[in-house]
């Protein structure tokens, strides 16, 4: 079930965004306010569409297992990980092959459109530009719809498990709320986030060079930010009050605050480092001025120093919202990692609204290549090109966004996996040793792991993208009359190329992500479980632990860098600096080339990757423990 609703709301984001591109360039034909609300509606059709097949999926299971199982509902969350999990694969092969098929389809189209040959983006003359109009969608919509749609269900099921451990000892009469909670933070989010679209709009008279879209959108999102706050509170007393620990419904109303509130600082701190309003952008494009190779040195520090703020926003709210929550039940552990739990829940309180934003990028792109195509007036290629830079930045926001709540959701799954190990072991895992070999170096399979896998993604892009380069050199060689229109590209061949190299080359590293946690703990089951039993799992969780930090911090470079070099490219399109077609211009489009397979391929694939781990695991504990103590 998880597997076909995961690909039904790529679909979805994919079959939207088509439909939706044409009409956001026939508004930003009449004027920039409707431009801005057709594309954010479209995306919101998405974004509500998608967290609504996540509630209706675990909803339907949970009527259905209760009929064939007839156990306590505390209890049913643990037969539902196989949601999460086939979720999680479909998305990974989802992000994968549409982040290989869009980036190789950009950076082919403009290697040689842009560097080589001196036409715009988006020009009709370039054979890569309908492969490149097409990524846009099966990477940025098919591929994040689906991202987003594992990351929301992989929250909610850990949420329920964990609501599920906390209520055992708690009256019958309050014992549902804990573990239908997930679900009520959701279909309230449907609600506020649609609300805030609505009251999203441009101040009438605004023209598109005096208001920064940015600011209209964050406008509408603070309405969404306001309503959910009032609903994690309302909520809280309704679901999680309970007559023995009267006070405890406000400490975990804290928690979702305090998960709201770091969405929201997420969201700023990405906006600081790839909107061209602020410095690190700005830096980038004057380094541009001294050529390529400085573009791309600025760009690679820029990504670096943005891990500094989100790891702190991160760590601050995991220990805050475990403390508030175990204070709540007088310093029951679980009651710590429920506290977690809420603050995730607070975090994509609003992820309805969030995903609106992501898909307007990939629309407006879309929209801002059907305007030059269609050659229409400048003044209305200047509205999209401002839509399409916002989008880079939304889209950035987004990654933030996932990754963040991926960080919380991989340490609820990780304490869920030691759980499970205890409930199969019967023997409590306790703490996990690094000074212990075995899990030192399961640590170390993880952090290589996620740097193995980036490479693996960047490679599939590099030689998608050579076949695509090729191609395009070879047209406009064998077919002169492309440069003056009387002769027309190939755009078939480019889309073949494109396609067929996205489905070959995704599927090794698919399987390296499937493969080498399983075998890292079976393997270290087998050779020194005559010492330890648990010593397998224990492998495991280091492998998880480092896995985990590494890919977190590496995803948002990948992220931030990528969403930065594009964004510098753009302000320099503005005219500064030499404008289109100087020096400076040509070295923001090498740091662009460079940038995307990192924002639009390996960062976002690593997302998925780390929640995936997390599931794997989880589904296949049983491999880490050995026989002869499940036996004893």
């Amino acid at each position: 079930v998880g597997c076909v609703l995961s690909g039904i709301a790529g679909y979805v984001g994919m079959w939207v965004a088509v439909r939706s591109n044409v009409r956001v360039a026939s508004a930003a034909t009449r004027s920039f306010q409707e431009a801005v609300a057709v594309g954010l509606r479209a995306g919101a059709f998405s974004g509500i569409l998608v967290v609504a097949m996540v509630l209706l999926g675990i909803i339907a299971l949970l009527f259905t297992v209760r009929v064939l199982v007839p156990v306590h509902l505390h209890k049913l969350p643990f037969l539902l990980v196989g949601y999460s999990f086939g979720a999680s694969f479909v998305a990974l092969f989802a992000q994968l092959g549409g982040g290989i098929y869009t980036k190789a389809a950009d950076v082919g189209a403009d290697m040689v459109g842009k560097v080589e040959s001196d036409i715009p983006e988006d020009d009709p003359r370039n054979p890569a530009v309908i492969a490149d109009l097409v990524g846009d969608n099966v990477g940025d919509c098919a591929g994040r719809g689906a991202d987003l749609f594992e990351s929301i269900a992989g929250e909610i099921l850990a949420a329920m498990i964990l609501g599920g451990g906390l209520s055992k000892n708690l009256p019958q009469d309050v014992q549902n709320g804990y573990v239908l909670f997930p679900l009520a933070i959701h279909a309230m989010d449907l609600v506020i986030s649609g609300v805030g679209v609505m009251m999203t709009e441009v101040p009438k008279g605004a023209k598109a060079n005096n208001i920064d879209p940015m600011e209209v959108l964050k406008s509408g999102y603070k309405i969404s930010v306001a309503l959910a706050a009032v609903g994690i509170v309302v909520l809280c007393r309704l679901l999680l009050y309970t007559p023995t620990h009267p006070s405890a419904w406000q400490n975990f109303a804290m928690c979702g605050l305090l998960g709201l509130g770091t969405a929201f600082l997420f969201i700023l701190v990405t906006q600081y480092y790839t909107d061209f309003n602020y410095p690190p952008v700005k830096q980038i494009a004057q380094a541009s001025i001294t050529g390529h190779g400085t573009n791309v040195i600025a760009g690679m520090a820029v990504g670096m120093r943005a891990t500094a703020a989100p790891a702190g926003i991160i760590s601050i709210a995991l220990l805050a919202s475990y403390k508030l929550g175990r204070s709540a039940f007088e310093g029951v552990a679980n009651a710590g990692l429920f506290g977690t739990a809420v603050a995730t829940m607070g975090m994509l309180s609003t992820v309805a609204f969030v995903l609106a934003m992501d898909v307007f990028g990939p629309i407006t792109d879309n929209a801002g290549g059907i305007v030059e195509m269609s050659e229409q007036p400048e003044h209305v290629r200047d509205i999209t090109d401002i839509l399409d830079a916002v989008g880079n930045t939304t889209k950035a926001i987004t990654k933030g966004f996932s990754v963040g709540s991926a960080s919380l959701a991989c340490f609820l799954l990780f304490s869920a996996f030691l759980d499970e190990v205890e409930e199969i072991s019967g023997v409590a895992v306790g703490a996990i040793d690094l000074a212990n070999p075995e899990v030192f170096i399961g640590g170390f399979a993880g952090a290589t792991l996620v740097f193995y896998f980036s490479g693996q993604c960047m490679t599939a892009v590099g030689s998608a993208a050579q076949e695509v380069v090729n191609n395009v050199r070879n047209q406009f060689r064998e077919r002169p009359g492309i440069m003056d229109g009387s002769q027309k590209p190939d755009y078939t061949s480019c889309v073949s190329i494109v396609t067929q190299a996205a489905l070959r080359e995704m599927i090794s590293p698919g399987l390296i992500a499937a493969f080498v946690p399983l075998s890292v703990g079976f393997a270290f089951r087998l050779i020194s479980s005559t010492s330890d039993p648990l010593i397998g799992a224990k492998a495991i969780a280091g492998f998880l632990m480092f896995a985990t930090v590494a890919g977190v911090l590496f995803a948002i470079f990948l992220n931030t860098a990528g969403g930065a070099w594009d964004n510098a490219k753009k302000y320099i399109e503005k005219g500064v600096h030499g404008g289109k077609g100087s020096a400076a211009h040509k070295a923001a489009v090498t740091g662009d080339t460079v940038g995307d397979p990192c924002k639009d391929t390996a960062g976002p694939a690593l997302h998925v990757l780390i929640k995936l781990l997390s599931t794997i695991t989880l589904v296949c504990t049983p491999l880490f423990v050995a026989d002869a103590h499940l036996q004893a």
